[in-house]
Formats: C-alpha cells, structure tokens, sequence
C-alpha cells in the first residue's frame, strides 16, 4: 500500500465516503473509492462524482500534499481570522454540505479552515459517520459548547490553585504554562465558532492577561461579538469599556446602548449602571428619574450599589423619589450589610442625628467604625470625633488621633485640622509640634476649608510653626470670612481698624467685618463693635447699641466687654 493510502487512511473516519455524493465506501455503486490525486484528502466512487466536486467546491481548497506544510497551513487559516475576509469569503462560496449560498446563514471555520453554514456543521455532528470535514475529511472539532464546558473545567482547576497560593498568574510552572496555552486555544476554537460565552471567556483572559498579553482591544473586540449574540455580561462589559473608553472609543451614549440591552435581561448590575449614566447625564439626557428607575430595579435585585444609590435618592428626595428618612435607612442599610461603605457611614451619621432611626451615639460608633475599617475617610474623621469627645465610645484622644490621621493621609480637609488641633496642643500621644499643626491647617486650607485657613492665618499671624507674616495672615483670614467663618470675620476687622498686612486701616470697614462676626455670635466681634459704637468709629456713636453688643459679649465673659460696660450709663444715651 503506498504512503498516499496510508495517510486517506489516517486522516479519515472508519467509514469513508464520497467526497460528492456521501455515498459510503463497500456500498452499490461506491465498492472501492478512489483519492484525490492532487491533494489526496478526499475520495471518490467514480470520474463523474469527482468532476462534478471539483466543479462546485472543491477546486479553490485542493492543496496539493507538498504545500501542506505546517506553516503554510497556518498561513492559510491564519487568513481566516478576520471576519471582513470570512465574510467576503462567504459571499462567493457555497456550503458543501447544503449547497446553499454561505452568507445566507452565520458561518463558522474549521481547524482545517473549511468554512460552513454553523448548522450545518452541527447537524453533522449528530452522525458518527460524518464526524469529519466533508471537504478533506479532518476530523470534526468537538462543538463549541462541549468545547467551552471541557475548557472552563481545565481553566477552573488552574484558577484554583493560583486562589489556594499553590501558583501565580504572574509565574506559571512550565506545566500550568502548557495547560494554559491549551485552555485559550480551546476557549478561541469555540469563539471561531461564535460560541458566546466562549468569546465572553476569552476576553476576560484578555482583559486580566492570563496566558496571552494582556489587550484592552481584543478583550473589547470579544466581548462586543458576544454582546451582539444577546448575552448578557457580555453586553454589561462592553458597555463598560465604552463608559471607560478601554479598547475602544469612550461614549456614554454607546454604553447606554449595551447597558440597555442587558438591563432588559434582567442583569442588576447593567440596570445600575444605566441609573449612573442617566444621573450623570453625560452623551444622553440627564434624568434622576430614570435613575431612579433603573436604580430601584437593581436594588430590589439585592445590588448593594443600587441600594445605596436608592438611599442617597430617597434621603435628598431625588427623582420623584420621596424626601424619607426611614426609606433611606432602609436601603442603606440593606446595602451597609452587604458591605458597602458609603451606606455604613451614612447610616452612622443618620444614627448620631436620629434621622430615620433612633439617635444612638452607639450606633453610630458601630457603623463608622465597619466603614473606617474598609478605608472610608469620612467614617475615620467621624469616628476619631467620637472618641474625641466620648460619645458613643469611651473618651480616649489617642484612638481619636490614630482615625483623624488615617483620614487625614487620604486628604480628608475635616480631619486635617483635627489632627492639627491635636499636634498644636502636644496631645493624643504626639509629640507637640507647630510646625506639624501648620503643615496639616495648611493641606486643609488648601481644599477650601474655613476653619483650617483660619488657623493657618493665625499660625502666620503670630509666627508659630511658619514665618511670621501679617499679609500672610491677612490672605487666609479673608479666605475664611468670606465663607462666613465669624472668627475671620473678627479677624478682618481687627487688621481695617489697626491697619496692616496690606490693609489700609478703615474704620467703616472695620465695623462691618465685626457686624458680620457679632451677627453670628462671635464675642470678638461683639464687644469691638461695641466700642466702635460707644467711639463713634465707623458707625454713628450710639450707647444704646454699644450697650447692648457689649452685654453680649459679656454674657460670653468677654474681658473687654466685661471692663467697659460698667462704664456706660444705665439706661444709655441714645445718638449722641
């Protein structure tokens, strides 16, 4: 027998058949067949069969035993790979199997790169007889669902041990190396074959770089050919790469489109993303109603962000979702149980108020310290507050120092002052430094927080932990004042009526900074007011009004106050 029977013999399944007709080999009209001369790949029962198969299909794919190099086979598939040639492909040829024109139908390639209508390569399947290509009579591939079960199952033992510490993605063992390699070229046959959760898988392998470099493009590439398929995770992640702009061109618009179409499968996380780009309402309208709609449906899915979103709504009274504490504390509290730290701190804050739940200062200490403990800024400066001031929590300046700090290096402005509080007075276990206060009044400062350019004003007024400098000061009470802080006010006035720091000393000025600050409550503000008026500096003299700022001061054991307003009458002059 020659070496060309050997390898027809080899390469095709116990029962031949003719490449034309599919009449079996030993059957009427088909006792011997006979190969291919050229290719030697398929055979014939007779001159005729083979003249009509050359004819219609088998005359572009004929490659004569030569040409079928290892590389050149790869060559040759390789050609197939993108979709615009299969496509093009698929115009000018026919199914060999149904004689039907190939782009009447969603095709899929072979390993040999033989392409087909998909049906009908599945309905081949179903015959143990035809389980081969029916062009060179490769053996069938297993279908893309087997393919992608027995696929995932190998994926899944080596995931195991990179979860048990037994290995790492970073550095495989040359064994796992291997397997891995087999795991995407199974995952990317039945992508080849448009199986979706396959082409889903692959771009996750993509996306994390798991045994091929890691591709936002080619991760985006698969997941929006799964998505079109109507699969819904698939969907939900090309939608996110479009919101992020990962492998392909950033759109809200476009990532609406896709969180749309799996929102309407039901996928919760697809819905709360559609909320979250209807709230933000960047490339689409935006609409805290349709939010809210979209946010409700995945909160009532049990999403933990949804609920906390829906929380958020129903506390500020959000897209024609009802002002209601107790509805907030609901949802957040669904969603604080699941971990979410935004929730955990709301609900403490709502606890400390008792807004929708009774006031517990206990309570409140429970809640800020689970989100502190997940890193939330916020609940570590409230937290540090509440051991501060003993509520709650036994008192205790060293546990509120070790909060303020961690809030505080994560750039949170109120626990930056807090922390500089503590450092200006030497407590809470640090060593007393002004210069450390200043360093933390000014980070504060800098975000805009009032009371912080405050302190770092004074810290420049009086020269502690930074140059002594007036204008300095002047530049961060105005700051201050400006937001309304009464202290800079007071401040304000003090630098109009002495002059300095840049400032040209006004009297009128003067009075209306301390009116601003006295307005609030402010002593400072108060009992210098008081002597403006009882002066006549800046306002019209009067011992009416400079009585009854000074009493105010007084009251608040201003010493100013307290030494001059024993001196005005009784009952007061009036204008004078």
């Amino acid at each position: 027998m020659s070496n060309r029977k050997k390898d027809i013999k080899g390469s095709a399944p116990d029962v031949r058949v003719c490449g034309n007709c599919q009449s079996p080999e030993g059957s009427d009209g088909a006792l011997k067949l006979s190969a291919c001369a050229r290719c030697g790949l398929v055979a014939y029962c007779s001159k005729d069969c083979q003249r009509a198969h050359w004819k219609i299909s088998h005359k572009p794919h004929c490659v004569a035993k030569i040409d079928r190099s290892p590389q050149q086979l790869q060559y040759d598939a390789s050609k197939y790979r993108n979709s615009a040639t299969l496509k093009a492909a698929a115009a000018e040829e026919e199914c060999i199997i149904c004689l039907d024109s190939l782009n009447k139908a969603p095709i899929t390639k072979l390993k040999c790169t033989h392409v087909f209508h998909a049906e009908c390569v599945e309905e081949l399947r179903k015959f143990g007889v035809k389980q081969a290509c029916p062009l060179c009579r490769s053996p069938l591939p297993a279908g893309p669902e087997q393919l992608n079960e027995e696929t995932t199952r190998r994926y899944l033992v080596i995931d195991r041990q990179v979860a048990q510490g037994k290995a790492s993605w970073s550095s495989l063992s040359p064994a796992l190396q291997r397997e891995i390699g087999e795991v995407i070229a199974g995952w990317r046959s039945a992508a080849d074959q448009d199986f979706a959760l396959a082409q889903y898988n692959l771009g996750l392998m993509f996306m994390h770089g798991r045994g091929v470099k890691q591709s936002d493009v080619e991760a985006a590439r698969l997941w929006k050919k799964s998505a079109a398929q109507g699969f819904s995770v698939a969907q939900l992640k090309f939608g996110f790469m479009c919101q992020e702009g990962r492998g392909t061109a950033k759109s809200d618009a476009e990532a609406a489109f896709w969180y749309k179409k799996a929102a309407d499968q039901g996928n919760a996380e697809a819905q709360r993303g559609l909320g979250s780009l209807y709230e933000l309402g960047r490339d689409l309208p935006q609409s805290d109603v349709e939010a809210a709609r979209w946010y409700k449906k995945a909160a009532e899915q049990g999403d933990a962000e949804a609920q906390a979103s829906m929380g958020s709504f129903s506390l500020l009274g959000r897209g024609h979702v009802a002002k209601d504490y107790f509805k907030a504390v609901f949802w957040f509290k669904k969603s604080a149980n699941q971990g979410i730290a935004d929730s955990q701190c709301n609900l403490g804050i709502l606890s400390q108020e008792g807004r929708g739940t009774a006031k517990s200062d206990v309570e409140a200490a429970f809640w800020y310290k689970k989100a502190a403990d997940q890193g939330s800024a916020q609940a570590q400066c409230n937290l540090g507050c509440l051991y501060r001031s003993g509520r709650g929590v036994v008192q205790d300046d060293v546990e509120a120092v070790k909060w303020y700090k961690k809030a505080a290096e994560q750039g949170d402005a109120a626990a930056q002052v807090n922390l500089g509080f503590y450092f200006k007075a030497g407590r809470g276990g640090v060593t007393q430094s002004d210069a450390e206060a200043a360093h933390w009044y000014k980070m504060a400062a800098d975000q805009g927080h009032a009371q912080a350019q405050l302190s770092i004003g004074f810290m420049h007024q009086h020269g502690r932990g930074v140059a002594k400098s007036d204008s300095e000061a002047v530049k961060w009470f105005k700051k201050a004042a400006e937001q309304g802080n009464a202290a800079a006010q007071a401040k304000m006035g003090f630098y109009f009526e002495n002059g300095g720091g840049g400032v040209l000393q006004s009297d009128m000025k003067a009075a209306q900074w301390y009116k601003k600050a006295a307005s609030q409550g402010d002593p400072n503000g108060q009992a210098y007011l008081g002597r403006l008026f009882l002066e006549g500096r800046g306002v019209t003299r009067s011992e009416v009004e400079a009585r009854r700022w000074l009493q105010k001061a007084a009251e608040q054991q201003h010493p100013l106050a307290l030494a001059v307003l024993p001196s005005i009458k009784g009952n007061g002059r009036g204008v004078v």
